[in-house]
């Protein structure tokens, strides 16, 4: 008995020591579309720097941004790491203005950023 317990609080402690995934309800959306309408984008970008309405999507994604930039999207599934590079690039290589508003926001101190940056510049998106 007493080892069926200790089993049990070793994979209790194992599923809590492994990063869980953030939900994957909202990989089904269109980043492409979002970024080639600039009234989309631009709702997006107002919800995640807090001068607008958000919608579901956007507040989902506005919850996860700093803890993702700081761990390089270790919780994110793979559409998501996907639809991130290709969101960061473009607002990197086409958006300039709106990037620097979300890294003043969510990275100030540029710790994190740089890394994107340096990796994403001019890539094709």
């Amino acid at each position: 008995m007493q080892v069926a317990v200790l089993c049990v609080l070793g994979l209790v402690a194992l599923g809590a020591a492994l990063p869980q995934q953030y939900t994957d309800r909202f990989d089904n959306i269109n980043i492409d579309e979002v970024l080639h309408s600039p009234r989309l984008l631009k709702a997006y970008i107002n919800c995640v720097l807090e001068q607008g309405k958000c919608t579901n999507e956007g507040r989902e994604l506005k919850s996860h941004i700093r803890e993702a930039l700081e761990n390089q999207c270790a919780k994110c599934t793979d559409t998501q790491r996907k639809g991130t590079r290709t969101v960061i690039g473009h607002l990197i290589n086409e958006d300039p203005s709106s990037w620097n508003q979300l890294v003043a926001k969510y990275d100030p101190d540029r710790k994190y950023v740089i890394k994107y940056e340096n990796e994403l510049r001019k890539i094709a998106v």
